[in-house]
């Protein structure tokens, strides 16, 4: 009688069960045989198709921050210029749609381990990159580092403070900033015009 064929799944739920497990658990106490009863399958499998926690850690948080990254950009999905790409960044900030409490611990595990491994920082690396690549449609790269680095800390200040600014807030927050920035660039464009004409003369 022949075997029946191994679950094809069965890597996809080992990753999917190392994620669950470090966030109930976190890194420290994660072990192979909490991963595999959380996966439903055997302790076997675990050495099987991973050569060891480190490996199985680095493909676990490189699956979740792509699954992120899709996400992100599923968000910003009919996202035409820059207005838009800021209202949709306060909505992201005040939601919960991508920053989940699942996420959140995931990624919190993932700030705090990626120093101890060069492997976990250059996942984190990665994802930065993905991020940013999302926002480079409608912002210059510099405006776009400081913005993935301004909704980073932000999404992580709202799941934490105590008082968290409202949605209505951060919307005139933005709509301040985007005017001083309109300011700044008329004030430059007319100086820099009026250097030119006196060139010219």
């Amino acid at each position: 009688m022949s075997r029946p064929p191994n679950d094809p799944h069965r890597r996809e739920k080992i990753l999917q069960a190392t994620l669950d497990t470090i966030a109930e658990h976190g890194i420290h106490a994660v072990t192979h045989r909490k991963i595999a009863t959380c996966a439903g399958v055997p302790l076997g499998s675990m050495t099987y198709y991973f050569d060891g926690m480190e490996p199985l850690l680095e493909e676990a948080f490189t699956w979740f921050t792509r699954q992120i990254s899709q996400q992100y950009r599923d968000f910003f999905a009919g996202v035409t210029g820059p207005e838009m790409a800021c209202e949709s960044i306060t909505t992201l900030i005040h939601s919960s749609q991508v920053t989940t409490p699942h996420n959140m611990a995931l990624m919190y595990q993932l700030y705090a381990f990626m120093h101890r491994s060069a492997a976990l920082k250059t996942v984190m690396q990665d994802w930065m990159r993905m991020s940013q690549t999302t926002l480079e449609q409608w912002f210059d790269p510099v405006t776009t580092r400081a913005l993935d680095a301004f909704i980073e800390g932000m999404t992580l200040h709202y799941v934490t403070d105590r008082a968290p600014l409202t949605a209505k807030r951060s919307g005139r927050w933005w709509a301040g900033l985007r005017a001083r920035a309109a300011l700044g660039c008329a004030r430059g464009h007319i100086d820099g015009s009026s250097r030119d004409g006196a060139r010219r003369i």
